[in-house]
């Protein structure tokens, strides 16, 4: 026998639909705000790794600091003591020089000019003092031009005093001084050699040269010009050499 279904199955169906509609909607609010909340989450972690990253730079950065500023402190040291060493290293260059400073202005002098004054001042040496003529201050300054100790001279002054001594003419020069080439090549020998082996060397080498020739060289410089201004006489008026003061040594 055949069975007629009279109930409103459409109402009935469509209810159903909207059941399962809601419950898809309803599935798929909780799946987005599960995917929400593990995208908040994971972003968080992210951001407290980005902040323990910036705190590790942060800190390693104050430790740079640190290390520059020490680094800024050990540069000042060694320019310090390069500074140092350079003006060692000056020293040790110069410290012969004045002995052959002295012992070439007893050989570049002529006999007919004196000097009454020397004055150094660095690399540069002024001198005074008194001549016969014009023609022995040119003689000098060619004399000096040529030592290998002394470089070029600029004239100063030259006066005639016109008194009764022998050497009227005053006179003032300007010496740059220089160093030999084979003396600059030693000297650089020198400065690389150990500290022991520079303090082992006795100075006494030096002083003898400076008590025999540069005071021999002071004492004809500076006492014969006294000499010059007493009265003249015939064993007076004879010049005399400054090879004779300095043993035989040729102006």
């Amino acid at each position: 026998m055949a069975h007629v279904n009279l109930l409103p199955w459409r109402a009935a169906r469509r209810k159903q639909r909207e059941r399962e509609f809601y419950m898809q909607l309803a599935a798929a609010f909780v799946v987005a705000l599960g995917v929400l909340l593990l995208w908040v989450f994971w972003m968080d972690q992210r951001i407290d790794n980005q902040n323990e990253r910036n705190t590790y730079l942060q800190t390693e950065i104050k430790q740079l600091d640190v290390r520059i500023a020490k680094i800024k402190d050990l540069e000042a040291v060694r320019a310090h003591l390069l500074a140092r060493k350079q003006i060692i290293e000056q020293l040790q260059a110069d410290r012969s020089q004045m002995v052959h400073l002295f012992d070439e202005l007893v050989k570049t002098i002529p006999s007919s000019a004196r000097l009454t004054g020397l004055k150094q001042n660095g690399q540069s040496m002024s001198l005074d003092g008194v001549a016969q003529s014009n023609a022995s201050v040119a003689e000098y300054m060619r004399n000096v031009e040529s030592s290998p100790w002394m470089g070029h001279t600029d004239l100063r002054k030259t006066e005639n005093t016109h008194d009764a001594t022998r050497m009227p003419y005053t006179f003032g020069l300007d010496v740059t001084l220089s160093r030999p080439k084979t003396d600059e090549a030693d000297a650089g020998k020198a400065s690389v050699q150990p500290a022991e082996a520079s303090s082992s060397a006795t100075p006494a080498a030096t002083t003898p040269a400076i008590s025999g020739t540069a005071a021999k060289a002071m004492t004809t410089a500076l006492a014969k010009p006294v000499d010059a201004m007493a009265p003249a006489t015939p064993e007076a008026a004879k010049p005399v050499r400054a090879s004779a003061a300095t043993g035989g040594a040729k102006p």
